[in-house]
């Protein structure tokens, strides 16, 4: 399996299994697809504890080890810290590890960088009444627990999710332990060009959520103004040309590009689909310009309900800039 070489030397397979579905499926069904995509060929599973199936998750790793369809080394187990978990990474991180039966993680994120949270499957109106901006020196306070883990040999790589350019930048000024990724929302209709270019010159590789335009998003991440990617008239073209699904084009384009791109599925022919198009031959240079020509800006994923009071979505983005307070 194709893959990208981390600032650490390791090696992440360009694509993965995302295991975000618990407001559309049961934890049983979600551990039954890390099965199915072990055996189809999958190496990389990206997991987070507030998605409430690890331990399912974690018996299904165990089965396909037993099975010897894949050993420990050849699988890449991406976790995260959830965000009222801030003050508590190490006991986290070990509960994650318990309930994944593993004894490390190959990679271990920041999943926001705000410590304002809720419960699952909460609606968009939905708010942490004790909810507060990006502060610095509590995030840093995280960040040291999460280099202690990596010294310790708990986690292999580190790595943010959901964070901005000024973020990112106070964090490479303080950090003694640089990210090697960042988990972040790409597709072809929110390509995020200028922060995806300065992450790779800084050696931080993107990795891309809902590279797909997540169609099964819960409600609270839906706006009237959201557009689909897999419904873009140039990502049709390009597919019924090479006679792929458009899905196929979006993953492609995604890992051509140079990211990681994380798609969940739960249905075995679109995990196969997904995995073959990572694989399957290149998209040309002018079907990759053509691409690069669609972006529409359209954030997905906007988090409303990680506001604090007083703010809206777009202040968790510092799209001017500046960190908002």
């Amino acid at each position: 399996m194709k893959g990208k070489l981390l600032n650490t030397g390791a090696v992440i397979p360009a694509i993965g299994l995302g295991t975000f579905g618990s407001d559309n499926y049961d934890n049983e069904t979600i551990a039954a697809a890390v099965h199915t995509a072990v055996e189809m060929g999958y190496r990389h599973i990206d997991c987070a504890s507030v998605y409430g199936n690890e331990r399912e998750i974690g018996r299904a790793l165990a089965e396909v080890i037993a099975e010897g369809t894949a050993t420990r080394g050849e699988l890449w187990i991406t976790s995260k810290v959830w965000n009222d978990c801030h003050d508590d990474v190490e006991g986290s991180c070990r509960r994650t590890l318990d309930d994944l039966g593993l004894d490390y993680l190959d990679l271990y994120l920041v999943h926001w960088p705000f410590p304002n949270h809720h419960a699952k499957g909460v609606t968009v109106d939905s708010r942490d009444p004790h909810a507060v901006p990006y502060i610095h020196e509590n995030y840093m306070h995280t960040w040291r627990a999460i280099e202690r883990l990596a010294d310790e040999g708990l986690v292999r790589n580190i790595g943010t999710s959901n964070m901005t350019r000024p973020k990112m930048e106070l964090l490479l000024r303080d950090c003694r332990v640089r990210p090697a990724t960042n988990e972040m929302e790409l597709h072809p209709h929110f390509q995020q060009p200028a922060l995806f270019d300065w992450l790779v010159a800084e050696g931080i590789q993107p990795i891309g959520f809902s590279p797909l335009g997540s169609p099964g998003r819960p409600e609270r991440d839906r706006t009237p103004e959201d557009t689909s990617p897999m419904e873009d008239p140039v990502i049709e073209e390009i597919a019924r040309r090479r006679g792929v699904h458009p899905a196929a084009v979006c993953l492609k384009w995604g890992v051509q590009r140079g990211g990681v791109v994380i798609p969940f599925s739960v249905k075995p022919g679109k995990m196969l689909s997904n995995l073959n198009a990572v694989e399957g031959d290149p998209l040309t240079a002018a079907e990759m310009e053509a691409i690069g020509g669609i972006d529409r800006g359209c954030r997905l994923v906007k988090g409303q309900v990680f506001t604090w009071p007083g703010a809206t979505w777009e202040d968790l983005w510092d799209e001017d800039g500046t960190i908002r307070q």
